[in-house]
Protein backbone atom coordinates (compact mmCIF):
# COMPACT_ATOMS: atom_id res chain seq x y z
CA UNK A 1 0.00 0.00 0.00
CA UNK A 2 1.41 3.68 -0.73
CA UNK A 3 1.95 6.21 1.66
CA UNK A 4 -0.12 9.18 1.25
CA UNK A 5 1.92 11.40 3.02
CA UNK A 6 4.06 12.12 -0.44
CA UNK A 7 3.51 13.46 -3.12
CA UNK A 8 5.11 11.71 -7.00
CA UNK A 9 8.66 12.42 -7.18
CA UNK A 10 8.77 12.92 -3.30
CA UNK A 11 11.83 10.89 -3.18
CA UNK A 12 15.35 11.97 -5.31
CA UNK A 13 18.06 10.56 -6.62
CA UNK A 14 21.85 11.75 -7.38
CA UNK A 15 23.81 9.72 -10.07
CA UNK A 16 27.50 11.60 -10.10
CA UNK A 17 29.15 10.08 -13.41
CA UNK A 18 27.71 9.46 -16.57
CA UNK A 19 29.32 6.18 -17.78
CA UNK A 20 28.60 2.60 -17.95
CA UNK A 21 27.65 2.22 -14.19
CA UNK A 22 25.23 5.61 -14.31
CA UNK A 23 24.10 3.54 -17.40
CA UNK A 24 22.84 0.42 -15.37
CA UNK A 25 21.92 2.10 -12.32
CA UNK A 26 19.16 4.12 -14.59
CA UNK A 27 18.42 1.37 -16.06
CA UNK A 28 17.49 -0.28 -12.92
CA UNK A 29 15.65 2.40 -11.48
CA UNK A 30 13.49 2.96 -14.76
CA UNK A 31 13.03 -0.79 -14.60
CA UNK A 32 11.31 -0.83 -10.87
CA UNK A 33 8.39 1.25 -12.34
CA UNK A 34 8.66 3.00 -9.39
CA UNK A 35 7.94 6.85 -10.70
CA UNK A 36 7.75 8.42 -7.52
CA UNK A 37 11.93 8.60 -7.76
CA UNK A 38 13.04 11.64 -9.26
CA UNK A 39 16.30 11.36 -10.82
CA UNK A 40 19.32 14.03 -11.62
CA UNK A 41 22.32 12.82 -13.52
CA UNK A 42 25.53 14.74 -13.18
CA UNK A 43 28.60 14.32 -16.31
CA UNK A 44 31.41 15.90 -16.43
CA UNK A 45 31.64 15.43 -20.03
CA UNK A 46 28.73 16.14 -22.58
CA UNK A 47 28.34 12.87 -23.49
CA UNK A 48 26.39 9.75 -21.13
CA UNK A 49 26.86 5.82 -21.35
CA UNK A 50 30.34 5.83 -22.82
CA UNK A 51 32.33 7.07 -19.85
CA UNK A 52 36.31 6.95 -19.96
CA UNK A 53 36.88 3.24 -21.37
CA UNK A 54 34.90 3.90 -24.37
CA UNK A 55 35.43 8.14 -25.08
CA UNK A 56 38.15 9.78 -26.77
CA UNK A 57 39.32 10.31 -23.20
CA UNK A 58 40.30 6.63 -22.92
CA UNK A 59 39.93 4.85 -26.82
CA UNK A 60 40.86 5.84 -30.29
CA UNK A 61 40.08 4.25 -33.59
CA UNK A 62 42.57 1.89 -33.52
CA UNK A 63 41.18 0.24 -29.86
CA UNK A 64 38.98 -2.61 -29.80
CA UNK A 65 36.88 -4.23 -26.99
CA UNK A 66 37.35 -7.25 -25.12
CA UNK A 67 33.88 -8.74 -25.30
CA UNK A 68 31.40 -8.76 -27.98
CA UNK A 69 27.78 -7.97 -28.62
CA UNK A 70 26.37 -11.57 -27.33
CA UNK A 71 28.46 -10.85 -24.38
CA UNK A 72 27.45 -7.57 -23.05
CA UNK A 73 24.32 -7.56 -20.70
CA UNK A 74 21.10 -5.90 -22.24
CA UNK A 75 20.58 -3.15 -22.07
CA UNK A 76 17.48 -1.97 -24.41
CA UNK A 77 18.70 -3.07 -28.00
CA UNK A 78 21.31 -4.94 -28.84
CA UNK A 79 24.69 -3.88 -30.64
CA UNK A 80 23.51 -5.59 -34.14
CA UNK A 81 19.98 -3.97 -33.92
CA UNK A 82 21.51 -0.70 -33.39
CA UNK A 83 23.67 -1.00 -36.02
CA UNK A 84 21.28 -1.53 -38.65
CA UNK A 85 19.86 2.28 -37.42
CA UNK A 86 23.84 3.53 -38.42
CA UNK A 87 24.19 5.91 -41.33
CA UNK A 88 26.73 4.57 -43.49
CA UNK A 89 29.07 7.59 -43.14
CA UNK A 90 29.45 6.39 -39.40
CA UNK A 91 29.43 2.78 -40.34
CA UNK A 92 32.05 3.27 -42.82
CA UNK A 93 34.04 5.50 -40.45
CA UNK A 94 34.95 2.30 -38.30
CA UNK A 95 34.68 -0.21 -41.56
CA UNK A 96 31.75 -2.18 -40.57
CA UNK A 97 29.13 -4.02 -42.50
CA UNK A 98 26.05 -3.76 -41.04
CA UNK A 99 25.05 -6.80 -43.19
CA UNK A 100 27.38 -8.87 -42.20
CA UNK A 101 27.75 -7.82 -38.76
CA UNK A 102 28.88 -10.17 -36.75
CA UNK A 103 27.44 -10.19 -33.22
CA UNK A 104 30.65 -13.13 -31.95
CA UNK A 105 33.29 -9.90 -32.98
CA UNK A 106 34.46 -7.33 -30.84
CA UNK A 107 33.88 -3.97 -31.68
CA UNK A 108 35.78 -0.58 -31.82
CA UNK A 109 35.72 1.14 -28.75
CA UNK A 110 34.85 4.67 -29.60
CA UNK A 111 31.98 2.96 -31.84
CA UNK A 112 30.27 1.09 -28.79
CA UNK A 113 31.15 4.07 -26.60
CA UNK A 114 28.57 5.72 -29.22
CA UNK A 115 25.92 2.97 -28.37
CA UNK A 116 26.01 3.39 -24.94
CA UNK A 117 25.05 6.84 -25.63
CA UNK A 118 22.45 5.65 -27.74
CA UNK A 119 20.89 3.33 -25.20
CA UNK A 120 20.71 6.20 -22.67
CA UNK A 121 18.93 8.48 -24.98
CA UNK A 122 16.49 5.12 -25.32
CA UNK A 123 16.42 4.86 -21.32
CA UNK A 124 15.44 8.29 -20.91
CA UNK A 125 12.37 8.08 -23.56
CA UNK A 126 11.61 5.25 -22.07
CA UNK A 127 11.51 6.81 -18.67
CA UNK A 128 9.41 9.76 -19.92
CA UNK A 129 6.75 7.59 -20.82
CA UNK A 130 6.99 5.60 -17.59
CA UNK A 131 6.19 8.92 -15.58
CA UNK A 132 9.85 9.11 -14.25
CA UNK A 133 11.49 12.91 -13.90
CA UNK A 134 14.74 12.71 -15.25
CA UNK A 135 17.10 16.09 -15.15
CA UNK A 136 20.85 15.53 -16.65
CA UNK A 137 23.58 18.23 -15.26
CA UNK A 138 26.45 17.92 -18.43
CA UNK A 139 29.31 19.39 -18.16
CA UNK A 140 29.13 19.92 -14.49
CA UNK A 141 32.05 18.50 -12.29
CA UNK A 142 31.13 17.52 -8.94
CA UNK A 143 33.65 18.41 -6.18
CA UNK A 144 31.95 17.44 -2.96
CA UNK A 145 28.82 15.54 -1.70
CA UNK A 146 27.90 15.98 2.07
CA UNK A 147 25.01 15.30 4.57
CA UNK A 148 22.94 18.14 5.42
CA UNK A 149 22.50 16.99 9.28
CA UNK A 150 19.64 19.21 9.62
CA UNK A 151 17.37 18.07 6.94
CA UNK A 152 18.99 14.21 6.81
CA UNK A 153 19.60 14.87 2.68
CA UNK A 154 22.00 14.76 0.61
CA UNK A 155 24.03 18.45 -1.18
CA UNK A 156 26.10 17.85 -4.52
CA UNK A 157 28.23 20.38 -4.71
CA UNK A 158 29.90 21.68 -8.19
CA UNK A 159 32.49 23.97 -9.06
CA UNK A 160 29.58 26.64 -9.12
CA UNK A 161 26.38 25.09 -7.83
CA UNK A 162 25.30 23.54 -4.66
CA UNK A 163 22.02 20.82 -5.55
CA UNK A 164 20.33 20.59 -2.67
CA UNK A 165 17.49 18.04 -1.07
CA UNK A 166 18.81 14.53 -2.08
CA UNK A 167 17.66 11.21 -0.60
CA UNK A 168 20.30 9.34 -2.04
CA UNK A 169 23.12 9.56 -4.07
CA UNK A 170 25.28 6.89 -6.41
CA UNK A 171 28.70 7.39 -7.06
CA UNK A 172 29.48 6.42 -9.94
CA UNK A 173 32.66 8.72 -10.84
CA UNK A 174 34.34 5.63 -13.14
CA UNK A 175 38.37 5.69 -13.79
CA UNK A 176 40.23 7.93 -12.07
CA UNK A 177 44.44 8.47 -13.95
CA UNK A 178 46.28 10.54 -11.01
CA UNK A 179 48.98 12.55 -12.24
CA UNK A 180 51.82 12.04 -10.34
CA UNK A 181 54.80 12.86 -12.60
CA UNK A 182 53.45 13.17 -16.13
CA UNK A 183 53.48 17.18 -17.20
CA UNK A 184 56.76 17.49 -14.34
CA UNK A 185 59.15 15.92 -16.02
CA UNK A 186 59.47 15.06 -19.91
CA UNK A 187 58.60 11.61 -21.59
CA UNK A 188 57.15 10.28 -18.36
CA UNK A 189 53.49 9.46 -18.51
CA UNK A 190 51.40 7.97 -15.49
CA UNK A 191 49.38 6.37 -17.49
CA UNK A 192 48.59 5.96 -21.23
CA UNK A 193 45.28 8.02 -21.26
CA UNK A 194 43.76 9.80 -23.26
CA UNK A 195 45.98 7.91 -26.02
CA UNK A 196 46.11 10.89 -27.96
CA UNK A 197 49.05 12.51 -26.11
CA UNK A 198 51.16 9.24 -27.37
CA UNK A 199 50.38 10.13 -31.43
CA UNK A 200 54.19 11.17 -31.32
CA UNK A 201 57.42 9.86 -33.17
CA UNK A 202 59.59 7.71 -30.78
CA UNK A 203 63.04 7.33 -32.26
CA UNK A 204 64.34 5.49 -29.31
CA UNK A 205 63.22 2.44 -27.08
CA UNK A 206 60.28 3.03 -24.70
CA UNK A 207 59.81 1.53 -21.43
CA UNK A 208 56.00 0.26 -21.52
CA UNK A 209 55.36 -0.55 -17.32
CA UNK A 210 52.66 -3.75 -17.37
CA UNK A 211 51.37 -6.24 -19.46
CA UNK A 212 47.98 -5.58 -19.20
CA UNK A 213 45.31 -4.61 -21.91
CA UNK A 214 46.22 -0.96 -20.68
CA UNK A 215 49.92 -1.85 -21.96
CA UNK A 216 48.11 -3.07 -25.38
CA UNK A 217 46.14 0.28 -25.62
CA UNK A 218 49.68 2.10 -25.92
CA UNK A 219 51.11 -0.24 -28.10
CA UNK A 220 48.55 -0.42 -30.59
CA UNK A 221 48.89 3.83 -30.28
CA UNK A 222 52.66 4.57 -30.32
CA UNK A 223 53.36 1.75 -33.13
CA UNK A 224 50.70 3.25 -35.57
CA UNK A 225 52.89 6.69 -35.17
CA UNK A 226 55.88 5.13 -35.48
CA UNK A 227 55.32 2.87 -38.49
CA UNK A 228 52.43 0.85 -40.57
CA UNK A 229 50.54 -2.17 -40.04
CA UNK A 230 50.28 -4.29 -43.98
CA UNK A 231 49.17 -7.76 -44.84
CA UNK A 232 51.94 -9.56 -47.25
CA UNK A 233 51.12 -12.09 -49.76
CA UNK A 234 50.37 -14.89 -47.51
CA UNK A 235 47.75 -12.73 -45.53
CA UNK A 236 50.35 -12.61 -42.85
CA UNK A 237 50.56 -9.00 -40.75
CA UNK A 238 53.87 -7.08 -40.71
CA UNK A 239 55.01 -4.26 -38.81
CA UNK A 240 57.28 -1.61 -41.15
CA UNK A 241 59.01 0.81 -39.00
CA UNK A 242 58.94 4.37 -40.37
CA UNK A 243 62.19 5.64 -42.04
CA UNK A 244 62.29 8.79 -39.75
CA UNK A 245 62.55 6.67 -36.64
CA UNK A 246 64.76 3.51 -37.29
CA UNK A 247 65.68 3.20 -33.68
CA UNK A 248 62.07 2.99 -32.65
CA UNK A 249 61.56 0.52 -29.64
CA UNK A 250 58.81 -1.18 -27.54
CA UNK A 251 60.47 -3.03 -24.49
CA UNK A 252 57.21 -4.04 -21.89
CA UNK A 253 58.36 -5.03 -18.06
CA UNK A 254 55.95 -7.45 -16.80
CA UNK A 255 56.70 -8.75 -12.75
CA UNK A 256 56.15 -12.03 -14.24
CA UNK A 257 57.04 -11.85 -17.60
CA UNK A 258 54.45 -13.22 -19.51
CA UNK A 259 51.72 -12.03 -21.75
CA UNK A 260 48.02 -11.83 -20.95
CA UNK A 261 45.95 -14.96 -22.35
CA UNK A 262 43.62 -14.44 -25.98
CA UNK A 263 40.30 -14.39 -25.87
CA UNK A 264 38.55 -17.50 -26.69
CA UNK A 265 34.74 -18.49 -26.86
CA UNK A 266 32.83 -18.65 -23.86
CA UNK A 267 29.88 -20.83 -23.18
CA UNK A 268 28.43 -18.72 -20.66
CA UNK A 269 28.64 -15.06 -22.30
CA UNK A 270 28.00 -13.64 -18.65
CA UNK A 271 30.33 -15.50 -16.64
CA UNK A 272 27.20 -17.30 -14.68
CA UNK A 273 26.23 -20.85 -13.35
CA UNK A 274 23.71 -21.90 -11.00
CA UNK A 275 25.93 -24.48 -9.35
CA UNK A 276 28.08 -21.45 -7.63
CA UNK A 277 27.77 -20.70 -4.13
CA UNK A 278 24.46 -19.07 -3.62
CA UNK A 279 24.07 -15.93 -0.95
CA UNK A 280 22.41 -18.09 1.69
CA UNK A 281 25.40 -20.68 1.18
CA UNK A 282 28.02 -18.07 1.50
CA UNK A 283 26.06 -16.37 4.70
CA UNK A 284 25.57 -19.82 5.79
CA UNK A 285 29.31 -20.45 5.56
CA UNK A 286 30.56 -17.42 7.03
CA UNK A 287 28.33 -17.40 10.26
CA UNK A 288 30.41 -20.76 10.71
CA UNK A 289 33.41 -19.74 10.33
CA UNK A 290 33.85 -16.86 12.96
CA UNK A 291 32.80 -14.54 10.49
CA UNK A 292 35.13 -14.96 7.91
CA UNK A 293 34.71 -16.41 4.36
CA UNK A 294 37.45 -18.93 3.27
CA UNK A 295 38.96 -17.96 -0.26
CA UNK A 296 39.87 -22.12 0.11
CA UNK A 297 36.48 -22.83 0.92
CA UNK A 298 35.29 -20.69 -2.98
CA UNK A 299 38.21 -22.17 -4.65
CA UNK A 300 36.78 -25.61 -3.88
CA UNK A 301 33.24 -24.85 -4.95
CA UNK A 302 33.16 -21.93 -7.46
CA UNK A 303 35.89 -23.58 -9.21
CA UNK A 304 37.43 -27.16 -8.53
CA UNK A 305 34.09 -28.75 -8.11
CA UNK A 306 32.73 -26.72 -11.61
CA UNK A 307 35.01 -29.63 -13.30
CA UNK A 308 33.36 -32.47 -12.09
CA UNK A 309 30.47 -32.62 -14.58
CA UNK A 310 32.51 -30.89 -17.60
CA UNK A 311 36.02 -31.86 -17.39
CA UNK A 312 36.56 -34.93 -14.84
CA UNK A 313 40.22 -35.21 -16.38
CA UNK A 314 41.00 -31.70 -15.45
CA UNK A 315 39.59 -32.00 -11.72
CA UNK A 316 41.23 -35.08 -11.14
CA UNK A 317 44.28 -33.31 -12.25
CA UNK A 318 43.94 -30.44 -9.59
CA UNK A 319 41.76 -32.18 -7.16
CA UNK A 320 44.17 -31.91 -4.45
CA UNK A 321 45.87 -29.13 -5.05
CA UNK A 322 45.79 -25.71 -2.93
CA UNK A 323 45.61 -22.91 -4.30
CA UNK A 324 49.55 -22.18 -4.24
CA UNK A 325 50.14 -25.14 -5.65
CA UNK A 326 47.42 -24.44 -8.34
CA UNK A 327 48.78 -21.16 -9.40
CA UNK A 328 52.26 -23.06 -9.29
CA UNK A 329 51.37 -25.47 -12.17
CA UNK A 330 49.72 -22.52 -13.99
CA UNK A 331 52.27 -20.44 -14.08
CA UNK A 332 54.80 -23.35 -15.06
CA UNK A 333 53.34 -24.56 -17.67
CA UNK A 334 53.03 -20.94 -18.99
CA UNK A 335 56.99 -20.64 -18.52
CA UNK A 336 58.02 -23.59 -20.58
CA UNK A 337 57.90 -21.46 -23.75
CA UNK A 338 58.83 -17.89 -24.35
CA UNK A 339 55.98 -15.10 -24.00
CA UNK A 340 55.62 -14.58 -28.29
CA UNK A 341 55.71 -18.50 -28.87
CA UNK A 342 52.89 -18.68 -25.93
CA UNK A 343 50.87 -15.68 -27.78
CA UNK A 344 50.92 -17.23 -31.13
CA UNK A 345 49.97 -21.00 -29.84
CA UNK A 346 47.17 -19.70 -27.83
CA UNK A 347 46.22 -17.16 -30.38
CA UNK A 348 45.91 -20.56 -32.36
CA UNK A 349 43.81 -22.44 -29.59
CA UNK A 350 41.64 -19.49 -29.14
CA UNK A 351 41.12 -19.35 -33.07
CA UNK A 352 39.98 -22.70 -33.10
CA UNK A 353 37.46 -22.15 -29.62
CA UNK A 354 35.79 -19.38 -31.75
CA UNK A 355 35.31 -21.42 -34.82
CA UNK A 356 34.00 -24.46 -33.10
CA UNK A 357 32.14 -22.45 -30.66
CA UNK A 358 34.11 -24.58 -27.58
CA UNK A 359 35.36 -22.83 -24.65
CA UNK A 360 38.50 -23.56 -23.12
CA UNK A 361 37.06 -24.71 -19.95
CA UNK A 362 39.60 -24.06 -17.05
CA UNK A 363 40.08 -20.76 -18.29
CA UNK A 364 36.75 -19.31 -18.66
CA UNK A 365 36.12 -20.85 -14.74
CA UNK A 366 38.76 -18.77 -13.37
CA UNK A 367 36.99 -15.72 -14.99
CA UNK A 368 33.93 -17.53 -13.34
CA UNK A 369 35.62 -17.43 -9.81
CA UNK A 370 37.26 -14.03 -10.19
CA UNK A 371 33.58 -12.82 -10.99
CA UNK A 372 31.90 -15.13 -8.53
CA UNK A 373 34.65 -13.79 -5.67
CA UNK A 374 34.71 -10.50 -6.06
CA UNK A 375 31.40 -8.88 -4.57
CA UNK A 376 32.07 -11.43 -1.18
CA UNK A 377 35.63 -10.72 -0.66
CA UNK A 378 34.77 -8.03 1.59
CA UNK A 379 34.52 -11.15 3.99
CA UNK A 380 37.63 -12.61 3.48
CA UNK A 381 40.12 -12.65 6.71
CA UNK A 382 43.41 -10.19 6.23
CA UNK A 383 45.15 -13.30 5.73
CA UNK A 384 43.13 -14.87 3.37
CA UNK A 385 43.13 -11.21 1.32
CA UNK A 386 46.93 -11.14 1.37
CA UNK A 387 46.77 -14.83 -0.47
CA UNK A 388 44.37 -13.54 -2.87
CA UNK A 389 46.23 -10.32 -4.02
CA UNK A 390 49.89 -12.10 -3.32
CA UNK A 391 48.78 -15.96 -5.44
CA UNK A 392 45.53 -16.01 -7.14
CA UNK A 393 45.15 -12.44 -8.52
CA UNK A 394 48.41 -12.36 -10.40
CA UNK A 395 47.43 -15.62 -12.34
CA UNK A 396 43.69 -14.51 -12.91
CA UNK A 397 44.98 -10.82 -14.44
CA UNK A 398 46.71 -12.72 -17.02
CA UNK A 399 44.22 -15.49 -17.81
CA UNK A 400 41.24 -13.33 -18.45
CA UNK A 401 42.65 -10.59 -19.35
CA UNK A 402 40.64 -11.68 -23.30
CA UNK A 403 43.05 -9.97 -25.14
CA UNK A 404 41.43 -9.38 -28.67
CA UNK A 405 42.75 -11.72 -31.89
CA UNK A 406 43.31 -8.30 -33.66
CA UNK A 407 45.55 -7.33 -30.66
CA UNK A 408 47.03 -10.37 -30.67
CA UNK A 409 48.36 -10.40 -33.97
CA UNK A 410 49.53 -6.77 -33.80
CA UNK A 411 51.93 -7.55 -31.26
CA UNK A 412 53.34 -10.80 -33.04
CA UNK A 413 53.72 -8.70 -35.95
CA UNK A 414 55.83 -6.39 -33.72
CA UNK A 415 57.71 -8.85 -32.38
CA UNK A 416 58.87 -10.66 -35.36
CA UNK A 417 59.64 -7.36 -36.50
CA UNK A 418 62.47 -7.01 -33.69
CA UNK A 419 60.37 -3.66 -32.57
CA UNK A 420 58.91 -5.72 -29.45
CA UNK A 421 60.48 -7.45 -26.36
CA UNK A 422 59.47 -7.95 -22.74
CA UNK A 423 61.73 -8.97 -19.62
CA UNK A 424 60.75 -9.71 -16.33
CA UNK A 425 61.46 -7.74 -13.82
CA UNK A 426 60.00 -9.28 -10.64
CA UNK A 427 58.02 -7.99 -7.63
CA UNK A 428 60.77 -5.90 -6.20
CA UNK A 429 61.57 -3.73 -9.54
CA UNK A 430 60.94 0.11 -9.31
CA UNK A 431 60.95 3.11 -11.76
CA UNK A 432 63.27 6.20 -10.61
CA UNK A 433 62.36 9.60 -12.69
CA UNK A 434 65.01 11.06 -14.46
CA UNK A 435 65.24 15.15 -14.03
CA UNK A 436 66.38 15.16 -17.71
CA UNK A 437 63.25 12.85 -18.99
CA UNK A 438 61.30 9.63 -18.69
CA UNK A 439 62.34 7.25 -16.53
CA UNK A 440 65.26 4.42 -15.10
CA UNK A 441 63.63 1.01 -14.70
CA UNK A 442 65.58 -0.71 -11.97
CA UNK A 443 65.15 -4.64 -11.78
CA UNK A 444 66.98 -7.83 -11.52
CA UNK A 445 66.72 -9.97 -14.12
CA UNK A 446 66.44 -13.50 -14.49
CA UNK A 447 69.89 -14.39 -14.43
CA UNK A 448 69.95 -12.68 -11.26
CA UNK A 449 71.82 -9.27 -12.41
CA UNK A 450 70.99 -6.24 -11.14
CA UNK A 451 69.82 -3.18 -14.15
CA UNK A 452 69.73 0.28 -14.28
CA UNK A 453 68.18 0.93 -17.85
CA UNK A 454 67.07 4.80 -18.71
CA UNK A 455 64.63 5.00 -20.95
CA UNK A 456 63.68 8.54 -22.58
CA UNK A 457 60.04 7.83 -22.74
CA UNK A 458 58.60 5.33 -19.93
CA UNK A 459 54.72 5.28 -19.86
CA UNK A 460 53.32 3.68 -16.39
CA UNK A 461 50.47 0.88 -17.69
CA UNK A 462 49.64 -1.08 -14.97
CA UNK A 463 46.13 -0.30 -15.10
CA UNK A 464 43.22 1.57 -13.23
CA UNK A 465 45.18 1.69 -9.97
CA UNK A 466 43.30 1.00 -6.68
CA UNK A 467 43.24 3.84 -4.81
CA UNK A 468 43.62 4.66 -1.52
CA UNK A 469 41.01 6.20 1.00
CA UNK A 470 43.06 9.67 1.06
CA UNK A 471 42.29 9.89 -2.69
CA UNK A 472 38.90 10.12 -2.23
CA UNK A 473 37.52 12.99 -3.54
CA UNK A 474 34.53 13.77 -1.69
CA UNK A 475 36.42 15.03 1.75
CA UNK A 476 33.24 16.20 3.38
CA UNK A 477 32.23 12.48 3.54
CA UNK A 478 35.44 12.00 5.77
CA UNK A 479 35.20 14.59 7.49
CA UNK A 480 31.38 14.36 8.46
CA UNK A 481 32.81 10.45 9.53
CA UNK A 482 30.33 8.97 6.89
CA UNK A 483 33.42 6.92 5.46
CA UNK A 484 35.55 5.09 6.58
CA UNK A 485 39.01 3.50 5.22
CA UNK A 486 38.84 -0.38 3.96
CA UNK A 487 39.74 -2.76 6.99
CA UNK A 488 40.13 -6.41 7.19
CA UNK A 489 40.94 -8.19 10.46
CA UNK A 490 43.46 -11.12 10.63
CA UNK A 491 42.36 -14.56 12.53
CA UNK A 492 45.77 -14.66 13.70
CA UNK A 493 47.07 -12.53 15.84
CA UNK A 494 50.11 -14.38 15.32
CA UNK A 495 50.61 -13.71 11.87
CA UNK A 496 49.79 -9.87 12.28
CA UNK A 497 52.53 -9.16 14.77
CA UNK A 498 54.57 -11.11 12.49
CA UNK A 499 54.44 -8.69 9.88
CA UNK A 500 54.50 -5.60 12.18
CA UNK A 501 57.48 -6.60 12.85
CA UNK A 502 58.95 -7.31 9.45
CA UNK A 503 58.10 -3.89 8.64
CA UNK A 504 54.36 -3.51 7.20
CA UNK A 505 53.06 -0.24 7.76
CA UNK A 506 49.58 -1.54 6.32
CA UNK A 507 48.55 -3.32 9.55
CA UNK A 508 47.37 -1.55 13.05
CA UNK A 509 46.52 -2.82 15.86
CA UNK A 510 42.72 -1.82 17.02
CA UNK A 511 41.53 -0.81 20.26
CA UNK A 512 39.72 -4.31 20.96
CA UNK A 513 43.15 -6.32 20.50
CA UNK A 514 42.37 -7.23 17.18
CA UNK A 515 44.74 -6.34 14.26
CA UNK A 516 44.00 -5.17 10.97
CA UNK A 517 45.20 -5.19 7.61
CA UNK A 518 44.25 -1.64 5.88
CA UNK A 519 43.43 -2.60 2.01
CA UNK A 520 42.98 -0.32 -0.67
CA UNK A 521 39.61 2.33 -0.54
CA UNK A 522 36.99 2.98 1.29
CA UNK A 523 34.48 0.84 3.45
CA UNK A 524 31.37 -0.55 1.84
CA UNK A 525 28.58 -3.06 2.41
CA UNK A 526 27.13 -5.58 0.12
CA UNK A 527 24.82 -3.45 -0.81
CA UNK A 528 27.73 -0.75 -1.82
CA UNK A 529 26.54 1.47 1.09
CA UNK A 530 29.40 3.54 2.60
CA UNK A 531 30.22 2.25 6.17
CA UNK A 532 31.68 4.56 9.04
CA UNK A 533 34.42 3.31 11.21
CA UNK A 534 32.28 1.05 13.46
CA UNK A 535 30.91 -0.21 10.85
CA UNK A 536 27.33 1.56 10.46
CA UNK A 537 26.26 1.90 7.09
CA UNK A 538 24.35 4.93 5.48
CA UNK A 539 21.41 3.98 3.67
CA UNK A 540 21.80 7.24 1.49
CA UNK A 541 25.38 7.28 -0.06
CA UNK A 542 26.34 4.15 -2.35
CA UNK A 543 29.59 3.89 -4.33
CA UNK A 544 30.22 1.91 -7.74
CA UNK A 545 33.37 4.02 -8.72
CA UNK A 546 35.86 1.36 -9.07
CA UNK A 547 38.88 2.95 -8.08
CA UNK A 548 37.79 3.58 -4.47
CA UNK A 549 36.00 0.22 -3.66
CA UNK A 550 39.06 -2.00 -4.87
CA UNK A 551 39.95 -3.09 -1.62
CA UNK A 552 36.73 -5.00 -0.84
CA UNK A 553 36.18 -5.62 -4.71
CA UNK A 554 39.33 -6.48 -5.75
CA UNK A 555 38.44 -7.41 -9.03
CA UNK A 556 35.72 -6.84 -11.33
CA UNK A 557 34.47 -7.18 -14.77
CA UNK A 558 33.64 -4.30 -16.77
CA UNK A 559 29.69 -4.18 -17.62
CA UNK A 560 28.87 -7.18 -15.91
CA UNK A 561 30.22 -5.43 -12.49
CA UNK A 562 27.83 -2.86 -13.27
CA UNK A 563 24.97 -4.98 -14.29
CA UNK A 564 25.33 -7.02 -10.49
CA UNK A 565 26.24 -3.93 -8.73
CA UNK A 566 23.20 -1.89 -9.61
CA UNK A 567 20.48 -4.10 -9.13
CA UNK A 568 22.09 -4.84 -5.13
CA UNK A 569 22.06 -0.87 -5.15
CA UNK A 570 18.48 -0.51 -6.36
CA UNK A 571 16.99 -3.05 -4.59
CA UNK A 572 18.61 -1.85 -1.62
CA UNK A 573 17.26 1.97 -2.28
CA UNK A 574 13.31 0.67 -2.85
CA UNK A 575 13.41 -1.52 0.46
CA UNK A 576 14.39 1.95 2.64
CA UNK A 577 11.99 3.77 0.61
CA UNK A 578 8.84 4.04 2.97
CA UNK A 579 6.98 3.05 -0.35
CA UNK A 580 5.88 -0.17 -1.47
Amino acid sequence: MKSTLHQPFSKRIAIIGGGPSALFSYKRIIESEKNFLEISIFEKKNQLGSGMPYSIEGANYEHVTNVSDNEIPIIVTSVAQWITTLPDELLERFSIDSKNFNEYKVLPRLLFGLYLEAQFELLQKIALKKGFSTQIHYKTTIVDVKENIENNKIEIVSNDEIFSDFDYVILCMGHNWPKIVEGKISGNYDSPYPPRKLEIKLNHAVAIKGSSLTAIDAIRTISRSNGTFEKDKNDILQFKPSAECPDFKIVIHSRSGLLPAVRFHLSDTHLRNDSLLSDKELAKHIKNNNGFLSLDFLFDYDFKYQFLEKDLVFYERIKNLNIEEFVAEMMILRGKVTPFQLLKSEYIEAEKSIQNQQSVYWKEMLAVLSFAMNHPAKHLSAEDMIRLQKILLPLISIVIAFVPQTSCVELLALHNAGILDIVPVGPKSYVEPNKNGGANYIYTDQYNVEKNVYFKTYINCVGQPHLSYADFPFRSLANQKIISPALLKFQSSEIAENLLNNGSKIIEKGDNENYYLYVSGIAINDNFQVLNSVGAFNNKIYIMSVPYIGGFNPDYSGLDFCEAASLKIVKAILETSEFD
